[in-house]
């Protein structure tokens, strides 16, 4: 298999481990094992009589639920799989003198990060800011690999396109703000705020009054046993929820506004294509989010809206290279 397949292979599957991840939390199954890496003391979900009680000896509070318990391992064993694939490419880049090596140590040292955030996930009962930084990891290295397969297969723009080189600064702030948005959305969905809101345009009752932005967004949220199901109270959890909302109409008006200037400007017929593709992408995902609010969440439609964040962000990340690499 040449790098470049492989770096096909891995991103495709690191895109799956994103879903996973998501249908596992959405599921509510992220302590569907609450130890790590085992379950409940074994490497598989205990189901026979001896391991069953042996699971109720090290967690006597705690009930086996196989299907939550399943879909954690699942998503571990898809995790570690992708481990393997990041240190194949590794391998493959230091063997090849023509190769990029810096790049994929990076990714290398980040996939050993987020295996120990997939841990403090489980052990520290899914405390939101481990939680959110855990997704931020995912979709970091998905971003990370689409580079790096970038630089190994490059463009054929001579120039990066001269004339929509000078739309670099405002696809930077782009990037920027879908990251952000990338993050306002793990931290709504890690601190359960996804339907604090029911109504649209805004929130229901008198919203703006209720605000309490210093509250929604500190980081210490105290201790406790678990923050499966979220601690923080409705006001609360409903300013995380307005403020994504806000979040995504400004996200929006910015990318829109990248993508006609490129469609104008350039005149590479794929940055053209690519801003017709960040246009579909994103009125996509504007429809899954005001779907996920009308329809109370879905699961289907909520897990599609992390995916649709997921490619968001690869188009963006192929736009930036396209317009700053050098010529």
């Amino acid at each position: 298999m040449t790098l470049k397949s492989l770096l096909k292979l891995t991103l495709i599957f690191t895109l799956f481990v994103i879903i996973m991840g998501a249908y596992t939390r959405l599921e509510d199954a992220g302590l569907g094992c609450p130890d790590w890496p085992g379950c409940y003391g074994h490497l598989t979900v205990p189901d026979e009589a001896h391991e069953l009680a042996k699971a109720d000896n090290l967690f006597p509070d705690q009930e086996v639920e196989p299907y939550k318990a399943w879909l954690e391992m699942i998503h571990r064993y898809v995790a570690g799989t992708l481990g393997l694939l990041v240190l194949w490419i590794l391998i493959r880049c230091l063997r090849d003198p023509e190769a990029p090596n810096k790049l994929p140590i990076f990714i290398s040292a980040l996939i050993i990060f987020q295996a120990l955030l997939g841990m403090w996930t489980v052990t520290m009962k899914l405390m939101p800011i481990v939680v959110m930084s855990h997704l931020l990891g995912g979709f970091t290295l998905l971003s990370l690999l689409l580079l790096l397969y970038l630089r190994t297969k490059p463009l054929r723009i001579p120039g990066g396109d001269s004339t929509a080189r000078k739309l670099a600064p405002l696809a930077m702030a782009g990037l920027v703000v879908v990251v952000l948005q990338i993050l306002l959305g793990g931290w709504t969905s890690s601190n359960y705020a996804a339907l604090a809101c029911t109504q649209l345009p805004v929130c229901e009752g008198d919203w703006m009054a209720n605000l309490q932005l210093a509250k929604a967004f500190s980081p210490f949220q105290g201790d406790h046993p678990s923050f499966e199901f979220g601690v923080l109270d409705y006001h609360t959890r409903m300013t995380i929820h307005v403020v994504h909302r806000f979040g995504a109409v400004v996200t929006a008006g910015i990318l829109l506004w990248l993508a006609f200037k490129l469609w104008r400007t350039a005149q590479s017929g794929l940055l053209r294509s690519s801003a017709v593709l960040l246009v579909l992408v994103l009125a996509v995902q504007i429809g899954l989010g005001i779907s996920n609010i009308v329809l109370h969440l879905p699961l289907g439609i909520a897990v599609s809206h992390n995916v649709g964040a997921a490619l968001l962000l690869l188009t963006m990340v192929y736009i930036n290279y396209a317009l700053w690499r050098k010529a």
